[in-house]
């Protein structure tokens, strides 16, 4: 993630706090075996368009067996997307979890402009389509159970939608890209343009073709012009109320992550976990360990 490390040196976030690792993962039945059949409500995948802002957004649920109504997790992708986590979405949806992706505006055929504002808006369109009775009859899901997960700058998307959001009930974040937090030592020290090159040649490498409507410079501004907002530690009093689940990795990211968690350890929250594990950004070589620990936090939260 060439952006990622390179933001993280520019904003000197070096270092890392250490990760409390969970007790000893247990494998879930749902990585290795099936649900039982339901022939009046079988598992199903549903693609469709996610209205948002006007464009209409390129959507896939992956609905549970059994009648319902399920939890649903709402499953982000990070910049531009290449890693989709979709085998996450199978597993969780084993067991007995509605997931629904989406790509962005702008994002990977999506209609529209990408931009990282546009993102966080088309996330809480997302929930709202979630939450519409209509939808969740149709899904069987259940309209008042939705936890937010997010990959890398869907990471920092979960934070800050969930932070905006109170309804939603738990927020996972696996290797966070604190975009916003990156770049904010260049706003306050009033370098907001001077630094919009290099963040662009850095967003640039790390590949916008399959985004649309943006330049590596529209959306280093639109970085630097939020950069206080989006700042994942800062969020931490927004989310104490709730679960929060932190999985990062030896990407360079690990600073902001580490950041909220002692943050909310800080103001008394002990509904926070976190777990390092030892492989890249995309988790290449950890898929089993990064399903496992995904559930087994999904299995404290399902109601």
């Amino acid at each position: 993630m060439p952006l990622l490390r390179n933001l993280a040196v520019a904003a000197l976030l070096c270092a890392s706090l250490p990760c409390a690792s969970m007790s000893a993962q247990q494998l879930s039945p749902a990585i290795t075996t099936d649900p039982a059949p339901d022939k009046a409500n079988p598992a199903a995948m549903e693609s469709f368009q996610l209205p948002s802002h006007g464009a209409l957004l390129n959507a896939i649920v992956y609905v549970a067996a059994g009648a319902g109504p399920h939890p649903v997790v709402l499953l982000l992708h990070g910049f531009p997307g290449n890693e989709r986590n979709l085998d996450l979405a199978q597993s969780i949806r084993r067991a007995g979890w509605d997931v629904l992706y989406f790509n962005y505006r702008g994002a990977w055929g999506s209609p529209g402009d990408f931009s990282f504002t546009h993102a966080i808006e088309d996330t809480h369109a997302a929930i709202s389509f979630l939450r519409d009775p209509a939808n969740a009859k149709k899904f069987r899901a259940d309209p008042n159970y939705i936890v937010l997960i997010g990959h890398s700058m869907g990471g920092m998307i979960a934070a800050n939608v969930g932070a905006e959001d109170a309804g939603i009930k738990a927020i996972g974040m696996i290797s966070a890209a604190n975009m916003g937090g990156m770049v904010l030592p260049m706003v306050l020290a009033g370098k907001q343009e001077t630094a919009v090159p290099f963040i662009g040649r850095s967003l640039a490498a790390e590949g916008v073709a399959p985004l649309a409507g943006c330049t590596p410079e529209s959306l280093a501004r639109d970085l630097l012009a939020n950069a206080s907002k989006w700042n994942i530690p800062d969020l931490a009093p927004k989310l104490a109320s709730r679960p929060v689940f932190v999985i990062t990795s030896d990407d360079g990211l690990a600073a902001g992550s580490d950041a909220l968690v002692e943050n909310l350890h800080k103001i008394g929250d002990t509904q926070v976990t976190s777990l390092h594990i030892a492989t890249d950004h995309s988790y290449s070589g950890s898929r089993i360990e990064l399903e496992t620990t995904v559930l087994n936090n999904l299995s404290h939260l399902k109601p």
